[in-house]
């Protein structure tokens, strides 16, 4: 409110020079100067030297222009520019995402003031509503949370009732794939609100990255068995401190999109190696690969390429891995294999 206020006092208050008149004094300025010290400089020649008085005339001019020129120049640019360019360096950090920036209100000028407060304004705005959205879906998972799993638990009992004729067997199998899909879906939605609230990574430990990664692979032996895919697995024997539970996220999301994405009887190559001071990820699969629309929003949150939501997911995974990686201080791209698949690679710091 305060912000609201400061913007339009300064919108509302008068002043005698705005950036158009400085700009035009200084050039004034500019002018006069140049004139004056030529003169002077054509006086001390013509008084030591015997020369021509149009010809010192003409080089007092040249080089005083020059040298006057450039001296104001250079500060009518930092006077001016310098305020932009902290602006267009402001605005890139919104861009990315950032609503916690602010601009210093120092300038002399009505104008970059009245800019700089409107940004401010509108920082505080977009973090207002970023904070009013993120709490509301984390309200509204906790509440679907409590019925969704009753819905579950009581269609596990069902399923194993022994009276229930074929259709019926086959509604309750629908009734409980959708409703692990939508707790799974609360979970990652919950899971997400928790890690965008936190800064740094909590609970480190030193733990084995390979074993993690083993764990992770035999943990979703039905998913890949049940397509009859391969893996060529080469995992070093790595050690790392940081926080085991957020990076088992990581790792199950990737490998659990291979697995999906890689036709049956494919096959699935995971590395990790070590090298100096960064640990490197890389897994590939040989699925149809990442248009160049999907490259551009693959971690954003609930992007799917596929529109149609044909294929199983929420768009929640990699947009999960991508922030877990950030706050661990990782990295993650992804790029198409010449012929076809996809490779994702996770750079953590050793």
């Amino acid at each position: 409110m305060k912000t609201r206020e400061t913007f339009e006092l300064l919108r509302n208050k008068k002043t005698h020079l705005s950036l158009r008149v400085r700009l035009i004094l200084l050039v004034s300025a500019e002018l006069v100067l140049s004139i004056l010290t030529a003169l002077g400089m054509w006086i001390l020649l013509d008084h030591f030297l015997s020369i021509d008085s149009n010809v010192l005339l003409l080089i007092a001019l040249v080089v005083t222009s020059l040298l006057i020129g450039s001296l104001v120049t250079t500060f009518i640019s930092r006077f001016f520019f310098n305020p932009i360019k902290k602006l267009g360096k402001a605005m890139g950090k919104v861009a990315d995402g950032d609503f916690s920036v602010r601009l210093e209100m120092k300038s002399t000028s009505k104008e970059i003031l009245e800019i700089y407060s409107g940004f401010n304004l509108m920082t505080r705005e977009l973090a207002s509503t970023e904070i009013l959205q993120t709490d509301f879906v984390s309200n509204v998972s906790h509440e679907f949370k409590t019925p969704i799993n009753a819905i579950e638990g009581y269609t596990t009992l069902l399923q194993g009732c022994e009276n229930l004729d074929a259709d019926q067997q086959q509604y309750v199998d629908k009734i409980l794939f959708n409703t692990k899909r939508l707790s799974t879906l609360v979970g990652n939605i919950l899971l997400l609100s928790k890690i965008e609230n936190q800064s740094i990574p909590t609970h480190q430990t030193l733990f084995r990255l390979d074993e993690q990664i083993r764990q992770s692979i035999v943990a979703q032996e039905p998913a890949w068995a049940s397509k009859d895919l391969d893996f060529d697995v080469e995992l070093d024997h790595v050690e790392y401190l940081g926080s085991e539970g957020l990076l088992h996220h990581v790792w199950d999301n990737l490998i659990s999109n291979a697995i999906k994405f890689t036709p049956p009887c494919g096959l699935v190559r995971i590395r990790l190696k070590k090298k100096n001071d960064h640990i490197l990820f890389i897994i590939e699969d040989e699925g149809p690969g990442l248009s160049s629309e999907a490259k551009k929003h693959i971690f954003d949150k609930f992007y799917q390429a596929d529109s149609s939501h044909k294929e199983e997911g929420n768009g929640l995974g990699l947009a999960l891995v991508k922030r877990i990686l950030v706050i661990t201080g990782g990295q993650i791209s992804a790029e198409n294999i010449p012929g076809s698949g996809c490779r994702f690679t996770v750079t953590l710091k050793a």
